[in-house]
């Protein structure tokens, strides 16, 4: 197949106007930290320093905490439905607005493709606040009891796979019920998350009803801790989900936990091939495979085997590996250097244990954090590649010759997040689906998302639902 070459088509960073340092945003305001240090977010595709990023301390989660209780009982709280509605309208209106400026950071300082910041995670974010904006006045009418009430003050804690979605999905909820929120974004990539501050103080929201909190692991066990947090929700690891999930057994607290996954793709000899592999290479390489719900291992029956793998091969050689800011660019960077050496390593144990890795021809820029786009074939269900989360752009590769087999081999995994199935039998897809021990089941599709639709998992995959009619009784009592 004959490559196409297109010339570079950088998105402008100008548009991106960055401080030097920031401070933490508490009760309206961006404050300096009272026993914190400072820590700097780097650009993952250059290793250049944004900015600097103060870091929270106790006392900071104290002041945070407090000024979000206050917000709560005598604001935020009383206020009803549809004047809370309002300042979620205008949130997701501002957010829409600048959404280029937006898009630019979040690929700046996580690392992933502009077209996917651009395409993809902005207009989800703006559509989640515009969403439950709506149910902020029609919660009586959510199923969950004719006068539900809020809970109160949310500690809620994000990755840094999907940083200003992930705030979304859960602040836009919290607040639209009528909790106030301290939010801790993941160290590595804060920026958008102090952006959506400012967004709150464009769009005037009352002082403590989103509070930011930037750090890293001390200051969300402090944050999740904290005697005065009535909800905590996370979004991450499956090792820090049973942390938490430790540190608030026995308390009041309520919790959402949505943490990892091994999803399979499971291809049947009957699926579209070509439309099935477009739905694999999103399904692993979409950001890079930092995504919780990717489908890393890829389930395919016998027959089609040779086939599938041919074309998967050929479409993987259009990919392009480079920098983040050009509209060109299929896969970006790896998050951090801590990250690529994760994946370096579970891709070695691969190798050792026997699997044949395989990349197309790439040439990766100097500095910066790159791996390859990689498919392993020749997996079995005991290799650590097939059972763990890589959390990157790695595929494993298995086959199956009966429905019953590709269920059995897919519901072989600690996890429960979700799954895809390719087949164009609508009676095969529904009995298959009933059987998957997975929260999301895609159907010729994979990585689909809509506000109105509920996601999350179970067993090591967390428990609890975001989005949707659901993702609110996490935040009603």
């Amino acid at each position: 197949m004959p490559r196409f070459e297109y010339a570079p088509a950088p998105e402008s960073r100008a548009i991106v106007d960055l401080r030097s340092w920031y401070g933490l945003f508490i009760d309206g305001e961006f404050v300096p930290p009272a026993d914190g240090g400072v820590r700097k977010s780097v650009n993952p595709a250059t290793e250049e320093v944004l900015a600097e990023v103060a870091e929270a301390g106790p006392a900071d989660v104290d002041r945070a905490v407090s000024a979000a209780r206050t917000a709560y009982q005598r604001v935020w709280g009383p206020m009803p439905g549809r004047e809370r509605s309002k300042y979620l309208f205008r949130i997701a209106r501002i957010i829409a607005e600048r959404s280029r400026e937006l898009a630019v950071l979040e690929s700046l300082d996580n690392g992933k493709p502009i077209r996917e910041s651009r395409d993809a995670d902005l207009p989800l974010v703006a559509a989640h606040f515009f969403y439950y904006a709506g149910w902020a006045d029609k919660l009586g009418y959510a199923g969950f009891g004719p006068d539900p009430r809020p809970l109160g003050v949310a500690g809620q804690v994000i990755p840094w796979n999907f940083p200003l979605l992930m705030l979304a999905w859960k602040i836009a909820p919290a607040l639209a019920c009528g909790n106030t929120v301290v939010l801790k974004p993941a160290e590595t990539t804060p920026l958008t998350a102090l952006w959506f501050a400012e967004i709150c103080q464009q769009a005037e929201l009352p002082p403590g009803v989103v509070n930011i909190l930037t750090g890293a692991g001390p200051t969300g066990a402090a944050l999740v801790s904290h005697p005065d947090i009535d909800k905590v929700a996370f979004t991450g690891s499956t090792e820090v989900g049973r942390q938490i999930a430790r540190a608030v057994a026995g308390t009041r607290k309520r919790v959402t936990l949505e943490l990892g996954g091994k999803a399979a793709n499971i291809v049947f000899d009957d699926a579209a091939l070509d439309q099935a592999v477009e739905g694999i290479v999103n399904g692993i390489f979409f950001n890079q495979g930092h995504v919780c719900c990717a489908g890393s291992r890829l389930l395919v029956q016998e027959s089609v085997y040779d086939e599938l793998l041919a074309a998967l091969k050929r479409r993987m050689g259009t990919l392009r590996v480079g920098d983040p800011l050009d509209k060109n660019t299929d896969i970006g960077a790896i998050n951090s250097g801590t990250q690529l050496e994760r994946i370096r390593t579970l891709s070695q144990i691969g190798e050792q244990e026997g699997a044949q890795p395989w990349s197309p021809p790439c040439q990766l820029p100097e500095r910066g954090f790159w791996f390859a786009p990689t498919i392993f074939t020749g997996v079995t269900q005991a290799h650590r590649i097939a059972r763990e989360e890589i959390f990157g752009p790695v595929l494993s590769v298995l086959t199956f010759r009966t429905p019953a087999e590709a269920v059995a081999k897919a519901n072989n995994t600690p996890y429960g997040l979700s799954a895809g199935i390719w087949t164009e039998k609508g009676s095969r897809i529904l009995a298959v689906a009933d059987q998957l021990r997975a929260g999301v089941v895609w159907a010729n599709t994979f990585n689909k998302f809509d506000p109105a639709s509920p996601f999350g998992g179970y067993r090591e995959s967390g428990y609890g639902r975001e989005g949707g009619r659901h993702g609110l009784e996490a935040y009603l009592g």
